[in-house]
């Protein structure tokens, strides 16, 4: 395995954390600088703000569902039922992003809007059917742990 790219792609994951956590909390402030540019913006600040903080936590919970993963990954032991469990996570948190960019698609009804929708519900039906291959896997390391 070539430990050096899940190194660099787990710091990549890190830097995505934090910076997110960061544009997460400014996101009031970066919408009312928005507002004076788009309509959008600032007649349904409230509302934006809410749904674009939400979506933040739900990504924020995704990145470091794939953080817990990777440090399995580094371990060499990632058919562990923690990981499965994360990508179970990772699914709803998929699918609530895309339900709350179909509740903000009325309020600004851009290209962008259906991409994140279509995205996270299919990022949500990948990590069920990748959990599904995990739970399989762990089943299979399991019984061979005990033949041996």
């Amino acid at each position: 395995m070539d430990n050096g790219l899940v190194k660099f792609t787990k710091c990549l994951l890190d830097v995505m954390f934090y910076v997110g956590i960061g544009l997460t909390i400014l996101i009031p402030g970066l919408f009312r600088i928005f507002g004076k540019y788009i309509v959008a913006f600032r007649k349904y600040y409230f509302l934006q703000c809410a749904i674009y903080m939400i979506s933040g936590v739900f990504c924020l919970v995704i990145v470091y569902e794939l953080r817990k993963m990777f440090i399995t990954v580094l371990k060499e032991d990632a058919f562990v039922d923690n990981n499965a469990k994360s990508l179970k996570r990772m699914s709803k948190c998929s699918f609530f992003i895309s339900a709350l960019s179909l509740v903000r698609l009325p309020l600004s009804p851009t290209p962008a809007t259906v991409v994140i929708m279509i995205v996270f519900a299919v990022a949500g039906l990948f990590s069920i059917v990748l959990c599904q291959v995990f739970e399989k896997a762990i089943q299979y390391k399991l019984e061979n742990d005990l033949t041996i």
